[in-house]
């Protein structure tokens, strides 16, 4: 079954509406989307409340404000390029309306001296004088009805105008709400105690509002929107966790003591946080289901040993295990790290990334065919088509934000149903997990590696720099290793921040050519040469961007300072952080910020100085800067919402994933009246691939 046919007029083309051409149907698109289900799902930022009537005498610089007054005397400019005056006034007083490049002929017909009229716009000061310049209407008393009482304000881009938006939303609108209304997919009852709008009315509410309230997020007509919106993506989600529950994956049992040998020749003993991670883990991968499990570690808690775990019992039971990195250094980094924990059992591991070329790479290739490769490690070229597996049995995600739920379905094509690991080393928001990750289980590393030392944090004002540079002096010369993190790359007149060359400069004149450079614009290879020098030793300090943030491990390293911390995330902050105290040396974070700092700024500093606690911090961190902010280009793994605000619907949210759930436990075919009414929320939202595998299942 496609689309159902009710839903056609949702996806007809903006171009397709009065007065939208070629050119403002790209504008619309740019702005809101490119079909009518994009507009009228879009919400208003705002509206121009223009109820306000004050009387003339009552008006204040900057009202929007609504007059009714008597046209007086028009005053034409006397020089070409001043502005045409006219005077109008109330009982109470009178005030300018002023005109930029005037039409004399057409202000003369609009505001005929001796006429009433009804002027609406926003309200300035001159020379001590009321004045409006380009009225947003002018109307006669008795055509009042053109004058809306509210407007509402959308999302504009070049070449479209607010007032364009709005009568392109308005028809789109009429168009719609003129269809036979859609069936009702939410449970009766949580409707009528919410008592929330149906879905076209709610609609219509937030369009054309009976007041300004009804805008706003809290309101019932919004929050009614934002959790149909919620309920659409969590449906699709409990449809994949549902169909990963129901495909046969290959039941995994051992066939030698794999496991053993890497426990056995591990350099500490697992924390008791991975051993209940690998044991659920295991009993995911013994089980006839195949695996969809999220194991979320904090900085430093250990997550690579847990996969280097699974991947054992994966060879335990004769299948290979492919692990995906999102760059060619992490890729290479955990390839060296997985060898050293699963030679002790024998198991080969290579990597391969877009730099393998020729017969070394025909050799890999070879290898995972015919089986002599027990785990492969690499980037997204791992998954082009031509890379075949004797018998792919799990595969492993690390660290991918940009893994959606519809890429891993794609992934785990390539084996026979292969167990899926999803990694991060960022803890997550609940939010965050329960939107991104809803197909999947969770198991959290929550315990630091036994003989870890907690890392001292202090904020330093960037005043201090001279003295933070002595005591990375005495760091140095006490034989330990050191990190300068900066937020840019080059010098840049606009922004007033340190750029990682300049520092680079000014402490390789102090240190000497000890001093290593690493950031982002730097190729592959160059990044993993100098990560190896620096953890080889051949540098003292590494300056370089938050390129670091994932994937340099030196354990020597023993002090990180962060510039400009005031501009980074609680989140980052504390990824960056974890490049230290990676061994049983006391650690130091210093965090150097610039003043005044703002309210929120001081209050991460304070948390980073507090808590080590990266589910902690990553709660305050969503907290303190809301969902846009937090998940900004960085973490590109959430879902786009137009109507659900994840900071003010957060409560709806958790319903939403109780009720999808439980709808898709007691009608896993959405048979019923209200799951035949859900595929049409699953069509309207695009989160029609839980269909999709509803049928394939």
């Amino acid at each position: 079954m496609s689309r159902p046919p009710e839903l056609f007029p949702y996806f007809a083309d903006v171009q397709t509406l009065p007065g939208v051409g070629a050119k403002v149907g790209q504008a619309l698109e740019r702005a809101m989307g490119s079909r009518l289900r994009d507009l009228v799902l879009t919400p208003p930022n705002s509206l121009i409340d223009r109820s306000y009537r004050p009387m003339i005498s009552g008006a204040q610089k900057g009202d929007v404000a609504t007059f009714e007054v008597t046209v007086g005397s028009h005053m034409e400019p006397r020089q070409k390029g001043r502005p045409y005056r006219i005077r109008v006034f109330d009982n109470t007083g009178d005030m300018t309306l002023v005109f930029f490049k005037p039409h004399k002929a057409y202000l003369q017909a609009q505001l005929p001296e001796g006429a009433l009229r009804l002027i609406s716009g926003k309200c300035d000061v001159y020379n001590s004088e009321l004045q409006m310049t380009h009225p947003d209407y002018i109307v006669a008393p008795e055509e009042a009805d053109q004058l809306p009482k509210y407007e509402t304000i959308y999302p504009l881009t070049a070449g479209l105008s607010a007032k364009v938006a709005r009568k392109s939303l308005a028809n789109a609108m009429t168009i719609i709400t003129n269809q036979p209304p859609l069936p009702e997919w939410q449970n009766a009852d949580f409707i009528r105690q919410n008592d929330w709008p149906d879905f076209n009315k709610a609609l219509r509410l937030i369009h054309d509002p009976e007041h300004p309230v009804d805008i706003q997020p809290d309101s019932p007509p919004r929050r009614r929107l934002a959790y149909d919106e919620l309920f659409a993506k969590q449906l699709a989600l409990a449809l994949v966790r549902e169909s990963n529950r129901k495909r046969k994956g290959q039941a995994l049992t051992s066939k030698g003591s794999y496991v053993e040998d890497v426990l056995k020749g591990a350099p500490f003993p697992p924390t008791g946080a991975q051993q209940r991670a690998f044991a659920e883990i295991r009993a995911d991968m013994a089980s006839p289901h195949r695996m969809a499990r999220l194991l979320q570690g904090d900085v430093g808690a250990g997550k690579t040993f847990v996969a280097a775990l699974a991947s054992a019992f994966a060879a335990e039971a004769g299948v290979q295990t492919a692990l995906m990195a999102p760059t060619e250094i992490l890729a290479r980094q955990h390839a060296e790290t997985l060898k050293a924990f699963l030679e002790p059992a024998g198991l080969t591991v290579e990597a391969l990334t877009g730099r393998d070329k020729g017969k070394p790479r025909k050799a890999i290739e070879t290898g995972l065919a015919e089986g002599y490769i027990d785990v492969i490690i690499g980037t997204h070229a791992l998954f082009q088509n031509k890379t075949e597996f004797k018998q792919l049995g799990l595969v492993t995600i690390d660290e991918q934000h940009k893994f959606g739920v519809q890429d891993r379905m794609k992934l785990s094509d390539k084996g026979q149903t292969p167990d899926l690991l999803v990694m991060t080393a960022t803890p997550i928001p609940r939010t965050l997990a329960l939107t991104s990750y809803g197909d999947l289980d969770i198991s959290k590393l929550d315990e630091k590696p036994a003989g870890r030392r907690p890392i001292q944090t202090s904020i330093i004002p960037i005043q201090k720099l001279d003295n933070v540079i002595s005591a990375i002096g005495r760091a140095v010369e006490a034989g330990n290793q050191v990190y300068w993190v900066c937020p840019l790359v080059e010098d840049s007149e606009l922004i007033d921040l340190t750029s990682v060359e300049d520092r680079h400069r000014q402490l390789t004149a102090i240190f000497g050519n000890r001093v290593g450079l690493l950031h982002g614009r730097l190729s592959g290879q160059e990044k993993e040469a100098m990560s190896k020098a620096f953890k080889a030793g051949e540098y003292d300090i590494l300056v370089s961007t938050t390129v670091i943030e994932v994937g340099v491990d030196a354990p020597n390293a023993t002090v990180i300072v962060i510039e400009h911390a005031e501009r980074f995330g609680l989140a980052q902050l504390h990824q960056l952080r974890g490049r230290v105290g990676r061994s049983d040396k006391p650690s130091t974070c210093l965090l150097l910020y610039k003043g005044p700092l703002s309210v929120n700024g001081k209050a991460r500093l304070e948390i980073m100085r507090e808590s080590e606690d990266g589910f902690l911090i990553a709660e305050k961190d969503w907290e303190l800067r809301g969902s846009g902010d937090l998940l900004g280009s960085a973490q590109s793994g959430l879902p786009n919402f137009t109507l659900a605000n994840l900071d003010k619907h957060r409560d709806l949210l958790e319903t939403a994933v109780q009720d999808a759930r439980l709808l898709v436990q007691t009608d896993p075919g959405l048979k019923s009246e209200r799951g035949q009414a859900a595929r049409q929320l699953l069509y309207l939202f695009e989160q029609d691939y839980g269909i999709a595998l509803m049928r394939a299942g």
